[in-house]
């Protein structure tokens, strides 16, 4: 009888197992793979809010163990108190900001229509006119342009623009509200089981714990660098430039200051975008001093409150240049929306941190890449 006659009665051998294994194993990461597309589709819906419930969670858990100190390890209440004091200490000033902006906003289009209206009657004779007589205004023929019916245009779609403001408000506020129930929802499983899924993504990360622990640290600084940072950031310039616009007597200054707020979020942007602009119009007007006025804290104050603390506030602890972050917070608002400022910056500093372990990785192999290259570089100079 034969080696291969014996094999086969005495039944699979070792090669087979090893193919048989090998097969399983390809087979159940196949399914993993097909699984995870599934389940990504299932999810993503909420791929958003669970994203910030984790910045959120990863920024206030030392409240949460605050609370865990003050309740004897009682995870569940501590995390209830947490979400709730969370939502009482967003919801209050949201709802009063919000309130102040659209009374403001419609005394704006009040006050502001009849204006327009009476600009438009009086035609040359009135506002117009002295435009049209500045030096400035004739020296770019601006002068040619007919500002009476463009006037006219802008009165009569001023009343469609705010009631679409309005309408998408009233709709985003929904969205903003079913968000913000969802993240904290999802905020206290964190709270609550964060360890448990920390250490079992630990656990099936084929990452050395060095390298899971790098990418922890480094996504809680740049949550923290992100919300503390670019929040005080814009803060600050909101808070300062509503009171400049309120001290110089310009209508609507929580208005104006909460648009500061939103335009601060932007790296490299920020509240000249509305400060300038008024002080132009101050001056037009006839308010000399209190258009120059505006342009020297705009000037001076204000942009020098970007200037100083955001690469303080988000650059160092972000570990991100300044141009990486504005990238990042632009390309995070136009695929996450307003959240985005903070989603963006955490998706650029997971992929620098996965760089860096890369070079670590992958370090001899590199060094010898770029020692080969050298190499060839300076034999192509000694021909030359």
């Amino acid at each position: 009888m034969s080696k291969d006659q014996q094999n086969k009665d005495n039944g699979p051998n070792s090669l087979d197992k090893q193919r048989a294994a090998q097969f399983s194993r390809v087979y159940l990461l196949l399914l993993l793979l097909l699984t995870s597309i599934l389940f990504f589709n299932l999810i993503k819906f909420f791929l958003v809010t669970i994203l910030l419930a984790a910045v959120f969670t990863a920024l206030f858990y030392p409240l949460y163990e605050k609370f865990l100190k003050i309740f004897r390890n009682n995870r569940s209440a501590s995390a209830i108190l947490c979400c709730l004091a969370l939502l009482l200490g967003l919801m209050i000033p949201v709802y009063i900001i919000a309130d102040l902006v659209s009374g403001e906003a419609i005394d704006l289009y009040k006050t502001a229509e009849p204006k327009i209206s009476e600009i438009i009657n009086k035609g040359d004779e009135g506002f117009l006119g002295t435009i049209k007589n500045y030096p400035i205004v004739k020296q770019f023929n601006l002068d040619t342009i007919d500002w009476q019916s463009s006037l006219q245009d802008i009165a009569k779609n001023m009343a469609n623009i705010i009631g679409k403001v309005i309408n998408k408000t009233f709709k985003g506020t929904f969205q903003v509200l079913t968000d913000l129930f969802i993240t904290l929802f999802i905020m206290f499983y964190f709270f609550r089981d964060g360890d448990k899924l920390i250490n079992r993504i630990k656990y099936l990360s084929p990452l050395d714990d060095r390298h899971e622990e790098v990418l922890m640290q480094r996504f809680i600084s740049v949550s923290r660098a992100t919300i503390k940072g670019t929040l005080l950031i814009g803060l600050a310039q909101g808070t300062l430039g509503g009171l400049t616009l309120w001290i110089f007597g310009v209508a609507s200054p929580i208005l104006w200051g909460s648009v500061m707020v939103i335009l601060s979020i932007i790296p490299l942007v920020g509240g000249w975008l509305v400060l300038y602009p008024a002080a132009i119009i101050q001056l037009i007007l006839g308010n000399t001093w209190q258009g120059i006025s505006i342009m020297i804290v705009a000037a001076v104050v204000i942009s020098n409150v970007d200037t100083l603390l955001r690469p303080r506030l988000v650059g160092r602890d972000a570990g991100m240049h300044d141009l990486l972050i504005f990238f990042s917070t632009i390309g995070g608002i136009s695929l996450f929306g307003i959240m985005g400022f903070i989603i963006g910056p955490v998706i650029a500093v997971f992929f620098l941190t996965i760089l860096d372990i890369y070079s670590i990785e992958f370090g001899a192999t590199l060094d010898i890449a770029q020692d080969s290259s050298s190499r060839v570089e300076k034999i192509k100079k000694g021909k030359s």
